[in-house]
């Protein structure tokens, strides 16, 4: 090439800039810049520009890296030379200097970073309107596997970053979307890079990045999940100074726009780093924007209640910060600023501060299906909480939550599913916040034949938890109350094999616990009209159960009908099953519940009714161990009380006055007409059992 097509470089100068030795090239460099040098003072602006065309064409575009490597150092001598004057020619020094960045060969790679090097340092603040170019071009390089590459771009990225720090213009709405972009890189030093400037530019008086923090949260936690642990420090850091920063000043954040980001980032269960920050950030969001977050909670639920199921040392951090926020969130409930939404467009029609019932409640009630026993009493208490705080807007929501109520019956841990039964007893012992007057809550009666139902289609349920669920119902509800209404409900009931078993169940949870002391003294003492009625109302359902008939009329002193009860009983069908709960009732007269019994038996004059009921027992009991037991029993009463004369039998006490508007035969031929349905009942079950064998042989035989 000749001479002419490099001017104003001579043909030593050009030689030079494509040698292969650097000292030759550093030569050339040293006569570029004298020339100019002396072209600046002339003001010769026309030779300047040639001479930025030709190395910036001709040598740092060149297919030979030597030349290209000259191009570049001549490229820094010029602006070495122009000094302040370099403002002017920015884009001729920097644009062909950045096509270097990305050149195969390494060493033009360095070059190339060395001379925009020197460049920055001479035009300073004049770079600025390049910034987004070099720092895109920085990124890349942050990422190149050779190290003296990575130093030199550690330099000019050093410098660049003086240069912003100092600057009164630099131009942060232009640089966010750049900053953003970089942040979702995958490579772990592009990322050191990206944290960096954050870092930096966070730490300047004059700029308010928190004003920003919605467009960097995301990517910011993507990277605290690097596997770099040093990416990760960075970050924690970062991430640590914005939280330091919206707790001074909470009135410049934007926390409606963050919070979805950091529940996303809260469910991260392979990072407990990421997950525990999300979390803490969360918690300092409802605790400093209170009200703000109220629209937000159905989704902070799904981020916080399964944390609650950690029991390990190593996420007892998360479990305690997730405690923090859903205490915080019970609180915020009860505050007067909460308002309740009816429709998915909350915000717009309620204001900023409402809530979202549909949407917390199907997060609440999937909750219920996790495996911790932590996180299903914090959904029902939560459920509990809404109810007595928002009652009237809850119950449009029951009929969802009762099946899923219900269902959590049958949980293996008490805890749960005593806390369900407070939630049951808050919903139907309420008033009926739709109703005009005071009635009875309709839901009372629908839980308990619901109930009714679980315990029929489960029988399983029944054995394992009906006696606790309702023990426990009686102790948070009226006891009578709950007896009166399951004996109504089981007296219409038409499976008559469910109800006996139900009422078998009902017999011996009322013979026995502790909660139902008042009830068995109310039964056992009848005296009042109210009392009398309830024995009756138990009574007609109790006939379902021969055997808990006589168990109730003993508990109620009615000795006397308990032996018309135990005349009836050579009319029954004595099976296995019947002697089993004969046997039991015996053990249950010797245990202190019938101690008042036991002792009548000392009366002068005895109660030949009670020890008539007694013989009775013992005369359905087969020789067993409880049979010796009951006439052991009997033998202790004075041969003299046996024996009474007429004379005697006419001193024996009245019928107390109150006992006397109980019409007894009434009962009795109830209990007839029930223990014959049961009669026929088995004979149609027989009857169908026997058809379907039949029906099984004849297709076998096919």
């Amino acid at each position: 090439m000749s001479e002419k097509d490099y001017a104003p470089l001579s043909a030593a100068c050009v030689r030079a800039l494509h040698d292969k030795l650097y000292d030759k090239r550093k030569t050339a460099a040293f006569e570029i810049e004298k020339m100019v040098k002396e072209f600046a003072t002339v003001n010769n602006t026309t030779q300047i520009n040639r001479l930025l065309k030709v190395l910036g064409q001709d040598f740092a575009t060149s297919q030979n890296a030597h030349a290209r490597k000259g191009g570049l150092i001549g490229l820094a001598a010029v602006a070495i030379a122009l000094g302040k004057d370099t403002s002017q020619y920015t884009v001729e020094l920097i644009k062909p200097i950045l096509a270097c960045f990305s050149d195969a060969d390494l060493r033009v790679r360095y070059y190339a970073l060395e001379s925009l090097y020197n460049v920055v340092k001479v035009a300073r603040g004049s770079v600025l309107t390049h910034f987004a170019d070099i720092f895109s071009a920085l990124g890349k390089v942050a990422t190149d596997p050779e190290q003296n590459v990575k130093n030199a771009s550690e330099l000019l990225d050093r410098l660049l970053k003086d240069i912003v720090t100092e600057s009164t213009s630099f131009d942060l709405d232009g640089f966010i979307p750049l900053l953003r972009e970089r942040l979702f890189t995958k490579s772990s030093f592009a990322r050191q890079f990206v944290i960096s400037w954050i870092s930096v530019l966070d730490a300047v008086p004059d700029i308010d990045l928190i004003l920003y923090l919605p467009e960097l949260l995301d990517g910011l936690f993507l990277m605290l999940d690097d596997p770099m642990m040093e990416v990760k420090k960075m970050c924690d850091i970062v991430l640590g100074e914005f939280l330091r920063s919206i707790k001074n000043d909470p009135s410049r954040v934007d926390f409606s726009n963050m919070i979805n980001i950091l529940i996303a980032h809260a469910q991260e269960r392979n990072d407990d780093m990421v997950q525990l920050t999300a979390i803490t950030w969360i918690k300092e969001f409802v605790q400093l924007s209170g009200p703000l977050m109220l629209p937000y909670m159905s989704g902070i639920f799904t981020a916080v209640l399964p944390c609650l199921a950690y029991d390990t040392d190593a996420r007892r951090n998360i479990k305690e910060t997730a405690t923090v926020v859903n205490f915080a969130l019970l609180k915020l409930v009860e505050s007067k600023e909460c308002k309740v939404g009816d429709t998915s467009k909350d915000e717009e029609n309620n204001g900023k501060h409402s809530l979202s019932i549909e949407s917390i409640l199907n997060v609440l009630t999937q909750n219920l299906l996790h495996n911790s026993v932590q996180t299903k009493v914090a959904v029902l208490k939560w459920i509990h909480h809404l109810y007595t705080r928002i009652p009237k807007q809850m119950y449009d929501y029951i009929d969802v939550l009762f099946p899923a109520l219900l269902r959590t019956f049958s949980d293996p841990a008490d805890e749960v599913v005593q806390q369900c039964l407070v939630v049951i007893a808050e919903v139907i012992s309420s008033p009926n916040e739709c109703a005009k007057n005071a009635e009875m809550n309709p839901y009372y009666s629908k839980f308990v034949i619901s109930l009714l139902n679980s315990f029929n289609s489960n029988k399983s349920l029944l054995d394992e938890r009906g006696s606790f669920i309702i023990r426990q119902l009686c102790v948070l509800l009226n006891a009578e109350e709950i007896y009166r209404t399951l004996a109504k409900i089981l007296l219409k009931e038409t499976n008559l094999k469910f109800a006996s078993l139900m009422v078998e169940h009902l017999n011996m949870i009322l013979l026995t616990s502790s909660e139902l002391f008042e009830l068995r003294t109310q039964l056992k003492e009848l005296k009042t009209k109210e009392s009398c009625d309830l024995f009756c109302c138990l009574y007609e359902t109790w006939c379902h159960n021969p055997v808990a008939t006589v168990a109730l009329c003993l508990l109620s002193q009615c000795y006397n009908h308990v032996c018309d009860l135990i005349k009836l009983f050579a009319n029954l069908e004595v099976t296995v099953e019947f002697l089993t709960e004969v046997d039991k009732l015996v053990q249950l007269i010797e245990s202190p519940i019938f101690a008042y019994m036991r002792l009548d038996l000392l009366e002068v004059p005895c109660d030949r009714n009670l020890v008539r009921a007694l013989y009775g027992l013992l005369m359905l009991l087969p020789q067993t161990e409880i049979f010796h037991k009951l006439h052991t029993r009997l033998s202790c009463i004075p041969s003299l009380h046996l024996h009474c004369d007429n004379k005697s039998q006419t001193e024996i006490k009245a019928i107390p006055a109150r006992m006397k508007g109980i019409k007894y035969d009434v009962l009795l031929q109830h209990f007839q007409d029930v223990q014959q349905n049961h009669a026929d009942y088995k004979k149609i079950s027989r009857a169908k059992e026997v058809a379907t064998i039949n029906k099984e042989l004849k297709n076998f035989e096919i």
